[in-house]
């Protein structure tokens, strides 16, 4: 039992589940990210330090995330793997900020779900554990609580390991994927779900992108890695900026900003009326 309560099982390695169809059937999605052109891959790995916030969700069935990724393939059977935080008030039953992980290797028509709750990850730290709580968030202007999280390919078993706070937590099986040899995508942002018709929840810290550090939500010491497996820090030229609702959310890549935060970014907004 953890110190908030929850009860987590011992599982033997080779008898654990993974996790529910992480897309909600008729929700509309925001999004506010920054990721790498596929003309620059392939890519082996994909890291960064993100502050971790706690925005307020109104229902039960809104979702508020802060995330990286890799991924590989055309949309419409995309492999992919996400790892960070969200809020998501209906998978765990509260409003709280949770660490999390998605996988999928069709785009999640037929495969992928969150964390363990389907066959797919294998976790082998015994102390760190997807779904776990947030223990301590940050402020707007205050005190900045933040994880270390990356998403690295083994080049021998060419599974993908996903760490935490620098530690393994555990790690995604190649044979899970259909096309995953490499990421021919790496990325670092935000997304909220909501029904339609409905007010989109915040994301980040619920303010936009404006450099200073303890404001919006960010990714420091953000870095990729590359056909060589050496880590790189995206320069500005092989990055591409997105977000589909610009007055809810936003999103700002800055590149190289020195040995305080690296190469880093930041994104997120008030939600609101965003529009089905």
């Amino acid at each position: 039992m953890t110190n908030f309560g929850d009860i987590v099982d011992c599982i033997d390695i080779n008898k654990q589940l993974a996790f529910d169809h992480p897309l909600l059937k008729n929700h509309k999605l925001q999004i506010a990210e920054v990721f790498l052109l596929p003309q620059f891959g392939p890519y082996y790995g994909v890291s960064g330090i993100n502050s971790a916030y706690n925005p307020r969700v109104n229902r039960m069935d809104q979702i508020s995330a802060s995330h990286l990724w890799v991924q590989n393939g055309q949309m419409d059977d995309s492999n992919k793997i996400a790892a960070g935080w969200h809020v998501h008030p209906h998978l765990y039953g509260d409003d709280a900020t949770y660490l999390y992980s998605a996988w999928t290797s069709d785009n999640f028509k037929k495969t992928g779900c969150f964390n363990i709750r389907c066959p797919g990850f294998v976790q082998t730290s015994k102390v760190h554990y997807l779904g776990a709580r947030v223990r301590n968030t940050s402020i707007y202007g205050g005190i900045m609580f933040d994880l270390a999280v990356s998403i690295s390919q083994d080049p021998v078993t060419k599974n993908w390991w996903l760490n935490m706070q620098n530690t393994n937590i555990g790690y995604f099986p190649a044979a899970l994927f259909s096309n995953m040899a490499s990421a021919d995508r790496v990325g670092w942002g935000g997304r909220t779900r909501t029904p339609p018709n409905t007010l989109s929840p915040p994301m980040g810290s619920g303010h936009f992108p404006d450099n200073n550090f303890v404001h919006a939500c960010y990714f420091e010491f953000v870095s990729f890695k590359n056909a060589s497996r050496q880590n790189c820090g995206p320069e500005k030229y092989q990055t591409q900026v997105f977000t589909d609702k610009s007055y809810c959310f936003g999103v700002e890549y800055y590149g190289n900003q020195g040995v305080k935060v690296g190469y880093s970014l930041q994104f997120g907004g008030p939600g609101g009326n965003c529009g089905n």
